[in-house]
């Protein structure tokens, strides 16, 4: 078994370690070339940080790396770590966490966080047994939404850039990965106010736009009640971006978070679920 840095291997060989390391998984993630780039630069991804693992000249194993500074911390990000269907349970993600650890170190991480789908018991035992804990709940939903919005208010939208977010005193920057504004510079972000001039709420989000030229469906990466803020909000938020049905779909939200519940109780469903894990290194 011999280890290679991402930025040592070809595409073909990386993507190859990638497809194949997910192969009958429990979420299809198949990527062709073009995605797996977009995915590399989008989420902050290392190359020369990110492994794969190889038996002879075969590519068997994967882990993605990324890093920022999250709250003040320099943060990794597990962007997925995946193994061959015939090599799995013969000791390569002990291999491969073991120097996915080892990156960590040299790097001088503070803390290392990675998403793991609920039902993957032995993905989920084998994090706990580097130092890892389930910190967060983290759900996947989508549906058809119309925004219904009972009671007038006077709400004052700013749509400003994602970039615009971190320097917003309320915004909160510790969130799971894929959710930061840094992940998401081709979405879009609104701040909410009330009467008061008071941020009652902000939202990161993209829009997905038909061939028709109309809306085909909104993703959220966030969308945040804040102290003055109340949950008959949310319809005149999401109402900003449109006031027809609309298909959405949420990226890993909170299980806890009020807005979640608004919206499974309006219509939307759990697709995926997941936990957030981290790891204080040392």
């Amino acid at each position: 078994m011999k280890i290679k840095t991402v930025s040592q291997c070809t595409l073909e060989e990386t993507l190859k370690a990638w497809n194949k390391g997910f192969e009958e998984y429990f979420v299809e993630i198949k990527m062709n070339e073009e995605m797996f780039l977009n995915r590399l630069v989008g989420e902050g991804l290392y190359p020369e940080l990110s492994i794969v693992a190889f038996d002879h000249h075969n590519p068997v194993g994967i882990v993605l790396n990324g890093f920022r500074q999250i709250a003040g911390k320099k943060t990794s990000w597990n962007g997925g770590t995946g193994i061959s269907p015939e090599y799995r349970g013969k000791g390569i993600s002990r291999v491969l966490m073991e120097e996915t650890i080892a990156i960590y170190e040299r790097e001088n991480v503070e803390i290392a966080t990675l998403e793991a789908i609920k039902e993957n018991k032995v993905a989920i035992a084998l994090y706990e047994k580097y130092g890892y804990t389930i910190t967060n709940q983290l759900l996947f939903l989508s549906g058809e939404y119309e925004a219904k919005v009972e009671k007038e208010a006077t709400i004052h939208v700013e749509t400003i850039r994602p970039e615009q977010l971190p320097h917003l005193s309320f915004y909160q920057e510790d969130v799971p990965w894929q959710c930061s504004w840094q992940s998401n510079k081709q979405g879009e972000a609104k701040v909410f106010y009330n009467d008061n001039n008071a941020a009652i709420g902000y939202m990161l989000y993209r829009i997905v736009w038909g061939k028709d030229g109309a809306i085909d469906h909104i993703v959220l990466y966030q969308l945040e009640l804040l102290e003055n803020g109340d949950v008959e909000n949310i319809p005149h938020f999401i109402a900003s971006i449109t006031n027809h049905k609309v298909k959405l779909a949420t990226v890993n939200f909170l299980a806890s978070n009020p807005v979640t519940s608004y919206l499974m109780d309006n219509g939307l469903e759990v697709k995926t679920e997941q936990v957030q894990m981290k790891k204080k290194m040392n």
